[in-house]
């Protein structure tokens, strides 16, 4: 019964914003807020990441609430928000685990095993940061190539040039990525 109260109190609230009532989104957002916050917190299993998740959200979910024409679709709607939200923030840590490992893998490291793993969950924010630090053009082809996993020849057609220069461009990104992470590195070019 309870849940029956809040769907009918969501759609009034729904078409309430709609009408441009903006206490009724505010009580929109306390009404579904532990919910969606539960459903990110399980898709994540950290609060601090699920906290953040849930403000950008509810940034989609109140940007597009205007174009939501059924009220009664909006739980299944604001929860598939926040679960498109929770896999794009957990590919984006794969896809930082994947280059830690290519990187391991690059700088002639054998084996990951979980001392190596943790080291490398423990260099993510300055790969973040370096790979931040790349001209778009590298930086781009990187991550097509260790975080998307696409091929030379289809990130050359993606990116509209020719195969040798995604090649050359990967070879300039890797250099400054090990110049980042170890600067005592040598290198003989700088490129």
């Amino acid at each position: 019964m309870q849940r029956d109260r809040k769907r009918v109190l969501s759609e009034y609230l729904i078409v309430s914003a709609h009408a441009g009532d903006r206490v009724a989104l505010d009580r929109l957002c306390r009404l579904w807020h532990a919910d969606l916050s539960r459903h990110a917190g399980r898709l994540i299993g950290e609060v601090d990441p699920a906290r953040d998740i849930m403000q950008d959200a509810w940034c989609d979910i109140l940007r597009g609430l205007n174009s939501l024409r059924e009220p009664a679709a909006f739980p299944a709607w604001a929860y598939r928000i926040v679960a498109r939200k929770c896999a794009a923030e957990i590919r984006g840590r794969q896809s930082t685990r994947r280059i830690a490992e290519a990187y391991t893998a690059e700088m002639g490291g054998a084996s990951v095993d979980g001392r190596q793993a943790a080291e490398n969950a423990a260099d993510a924010g300055a790969i973040r940061k370096a790979m931040a630090d790349l001209p778009d053009d590298q930086r781009i082809a990187l991550a097509l190539y260790h975080q998307d996993g696409l091929s030379v020849a289809e990130i050359a057609v993606i990116t509209d040039t020719p195969a040798g220069t995604v090649k050359t461009r990967l070879m300039h990104a890797r250099r400054k990525l090990a110049l980042a992470l170890n600067p005592a590195m040598p290198d003989a070019d700088h490129s």
